[in-house]
């Protein structure tokens, strides 16, 4: 099983950066699939990015050229470094883990952690 903790969220004003971390745990943990979501208030959860074990990335339209995910497997931590934050970004942001590509785009991965509050005043 995995286990997955996220940190970073917070408060910053439109324009700044954050850089959220997700820990894992798991002996398989590299050979996953992690990826990033989030749900803002009065809305669906919605796909941000996924990241395969070869580092290979896919970005959801929205945060395209803005953020960028990375993974260290020694480290059993994936990250995403936010880059000119837009209130439209403030969510709850979740990381999950699962073998399947597919299932991590269809926000159906296997595991997820507890969520992380990011929050951009304008």
């Amino acid at each position: 099983q995995v286990q997955l903790v996220e940190s970073g969220g917070g408060l910053v004003q439109a324009g700044g950066s954050l850089r959220l971390s997700c820990a894992g745990s798991g002996r398989t943990f590299s050979s996953y699939f992690l990826g990033w979501f989030r749900q803002a208030p009065g809305k669906e959860r919605e796909f941000v990015a996924a990241i395969s074990w070869r580092a290979s990335t896919d970005y959801a339209d929205s945060v395209k050229g803005r953020f960028t995910m990375s993974r260290d497997n020694s480290k059993n931590t994936v990250y995403l470094q936010m880059n000119s934050l837009k209130p439209e970004d403030t969510a709850v942001y979740y990381c999950a883990a699962d073998r399947s590509y597919s299932d991590i785009r269809s926000s159906k991965g296997d595991y997820w952690g507890q969520g992380t509050q990011v929050t951009v005043s304008s």
